[in-house]
């Protein structure tokens, strides 16, 4: 029987394996011819299935090497193609740099390796968009889980080969390009210096022109990235971003990243004025606290409004007017445990506020200095503190009427009636 050629390979001892292994097959044929109507004994079977057993192995083994070697031949051609290939050579290298990019993070690294990424990059600048597209792509898949091909994209020029007119593109490309930079954001919060000026536009440009939540969620994270740097406030605070972002914190499915990014640009002075300048801004944020199947949204909600409210009498009489007051009392009762402290917070700003206005010389006085000429006998002063007790109650029945019909609905509130007329008003926070 001839024997087969050896395989085209350098590794001599692959090639003495395979040589073993084929005389080993045949031996074994022989022997089970020449014993086939035979008595096999237990142990002898037992032997066989091993043996069998072992060269499944071994041969899963080769076919794993075989895989290895041929994506390795795969990757090298690409790399070729992509430095000195045409046009037509470059797209199909960056197909199968994507294809094998999927398989797993140290190909992607040893790719990274090899030079792939700042051919990539420059094919981002082409003004065909398939040829965006397809290095987009394959640059996604090469920034997964790796900093340091990040790293290297940045510093290959990406964003500034990004294109000026994305409104122009469809939306699975608005997506493409929103991925990509939701990755480069990453970067924001390491010791790498990523310039945020020219993100910005580009992500405000897809919030606007994109009709899809994945992609709007796509801006909104690269957009919360960037706005956990507090000297990206500066370009974060543009009319246009704020305005899309109290828009989108609007929208049930978006709002938690919307509102978390504002939660970040509150905290600094330029982004402190840009919301409380904002026409949306005290009633949409109200409007959201509200929501009583959003905890998260309304547990941000509150928290900026209570930065808002912090040491400004301005902003309370501008929330007092659009009716805080009523909900902080039901998120007090009702919120999560987070948004009820935030809520007893901004509470206790608006009591003390009220206490000022109404000071010592403001009504009438119980005890200490009484004027010449103004007698007061303890039976005025007991009527009215009989009368003001008496207003108090029916103003926080009727809040917690309010609040009993929005959670439970429209009903009969006799209980909640007994329970208010009973307990005292120093009880509550407000």
């Amino acid at each position: 029987m001839a024997v087969p050629k050896a395989p085209k390979t350098s590794d001599s001892l692959t090639y003495n394996w395979l040589f073993i292994r084929f005389f080993t097959r045949i031996r074994r044929l022989l022997r089970l011819k020449a014993s086939k109507k035979q008595y096999k004994p237990p142990e002898q079977a037992e032997k066989t299935i091993d043996t069998d057993m072992g060269m499944c192995k071994e041969a899963k083994i080769e076919e794993r090497h075989d895989d290895d070697d041929r994506w390795v031949v795969d990757l090298r051609k690409s790399v070729k193609m992509l430095h000195f290939g045409s046009w037509e050579e470059k797209e199909a290298a960056a197909k199968e740099i994507k294809k094998l990019a999927e398989e797993d993070l140290q190909r992607r690294k040893t790719m990274a390796e090899l030079g792939v990424i700042p051919p990539l990059v420059t094919m981002v600048g082409s003004e065909v968009v398939a040829r965006q597209r397809l290095a987009v792509r394959a640059l996604i898949e090469l920034a997964n889980g790796s900093f340091r091909n990040k790293a290297i994209m940045v510093e290959s020029g990406i964003l500034t080969r990004l294109p000026q007119n994305i409104k122009d593109l469809e939306e699975k490309a608005m997506q493409e390009f929103g991925q990509l930079l939701l990755s480069i954001s990453a970067l924001a919060n390491s010791r790498f210096s990523l310039t945020s000026e020219r993100i910005i536009p580009i992500v405000a440009s897809i919030l606007e022109s994109s009709s899809t939540l994945e992609t709007k969620e796509s801006c909104l994270t690269t957009l919360y990235n960037l706005s956990s740097v507090l000297e990206n406030a500066e370009s974060l605070i543009s009319p246009g971003v704020i305005d899309n972002l109290i828009t989108l914190s609007s929208v049930k499915e978006n709002s938690e990243k919307a509102l978390a990014t504002l939660g970040n640009l509150v905290v600094t002075l330029a982004g402190r004025k840009a919301l409380e300048h904002n026409p949306m801004v005290p009633d949409s944020l109200i409007e959201i606290m509200a929501w009583d199947n959003k905890p998260k949204s309304q547990e941000l909600s509150a928290y900026i409004l209570m930065i808002l409210a912090h040491q400004s009498s301005l902003q309370r009489q501008k929330m007092s007017e659009a009716g805080i007051v009523q909900v902080l009392l039901e998120v007090a009762l009702l919120g999560s445990p987070l948004a009820q402290k935030r809520a007893l917070k901004i509470l206790q700003w608006f009591k003390d506020e009220r206490q000022r206005r109404v000071g010592p010389h403001s009504g009438p006085q119980v005890g200490g200095r009484v004027l010449i000429g103004s007698p007061v006998n303890q039976r005025d002063i007991d009527e009215g503190k009989m009368m003001m007790k008496k207003i108090v109650k029916q103003s926080l029945y009727k809040n917690m009427e309010t609040i009993t019909r929005r959670a439970n609905g429209d009903g009969d509130s006799s209980k909640l009636k007994a329970l208010v007329i009973s307990s005292s008003s120093k009880s509550l926070p407000y």
